[in-house]
């Protein structure tokens, strides 16, 4: 079964009202995506993107429309409005892309990805991360995270690249008795038909990203979108060559990164360390 475009919203977004409107125009004109593909030389699956609000559209394509159309500077101005939108909601974007995504390949600096962390890890990091949150809010972003997950477990699941730096494993978050849940939780998805995990080891130095999350998501058209983000911020990566230039790196990554089973036994081993914590003392 085919994904379901998500829905617009264009009056409380330029990409979305971008993209509503060269669909109606489109089919005011009588043109089909091929047609309209050819008039303005740009792919069928870019164009596919922009009307259903998952591509930014890249100039000159606002000029190309306004000249196919006719409608002056419309195309011009909704795309200047909509490459400066900066808003909370880019999070959600990519929650939306990653919903249809037919893979997820994520890498994590400092934290165990979303998509595999426990709920109590979950917790742990919001009540951290978030101190204004009240304890209902954190409970409705914990929902949120879980409901993500729920793929992972369905009928057709994304398959999932995750690679995870050592300082992940190592940082203890909510305690010792969390972290023991959590590292086990993950060992369980390291090599499966449908997800790997990979360890970055302290030892490995000189790989391209080192800072943040980075997530890159194969959509059913084999476009990859790709979601970058700091302690600062985070955005969805339109421009196609900064895309091309990060799945190199993250490619680049994988092969710095430990084998499968080589980053079974490092989180084995860091297991290990947190159960000796939970050992009650000598009497």
């Amino acid at each position: 079964m085919a994904p379901t475009p998500r829905e617009l919203k264009p009056a409380h977004s330029a990409r979305d009202l971008f993209g509503a409107e060269q669909r109606r125009l489109r089919v005011a004109a009588g043109l089909s995506l091929d047609r309209l593909a050819e008039i303005v030389n740009y792919s069928k699956s870019h164009l596919h993107g922009v009307e259903i609000g998952e591509r930014l559209p890249l100039p000159p394509l606002p000029e190309k429309l306004d000249a196919t159309f006719g409608t002056g500077q419309l195309f011009v101005g909704l795309w200047e409005i909509a490459k400066r939108e900066r808003t909370p909601k880019r999070f959600d974007h990519c929650l939306e892309l990653e919903a249809r995504a037919t893979r997820v390949q994520v890498y994590a600096s400092s934290l165990i990805p979303g998509l595999l962390q426990t709920e109590a890890y979950m917790r742990a990091q919001f009540a951290v991360g978030e101190p204004d949150l009240s304890s209902d809010d954190i409970e409705i972003e914990v929902a949120k995270r879980l409901s993500r997950q729920e793929r992972l477990r369905g009928d057709n699941p994304p398959d999932l690249w995750a690679v995870v730096d050592e300082s992940a494993l190592r940082r203890t978050s909510g305690g010792p008795e969390i972290m023991r849940d959590q590292l086990a939780a993950l060992l369980a998805f390291v090599d499966t038909a449908h997800t790997t995990i990979q360890v970055m080891p302290f030892s490995q130095s000189g790989y391209p990203i080192t800072n943040g999350t980075v997530i890159l998501l194969t959509l059913p058209d084999r476009s990859t979108a790709v979601y970058a983000e700091s302690s600062a911020a985070g955005e969805i990566i339109e421009d196609r060559k900064a895309i091309a230039r990060t799945i190199r790196h993250y490619d680049r990554m994988k092969a710095c990164a430990l084998s499968p089973g080589a980053s079974a036994r490092v989180i084995e081993a860091v297991l290990e360390v947190h159960e000796r914590c939970e050992q009650p003392p000598p009497s």
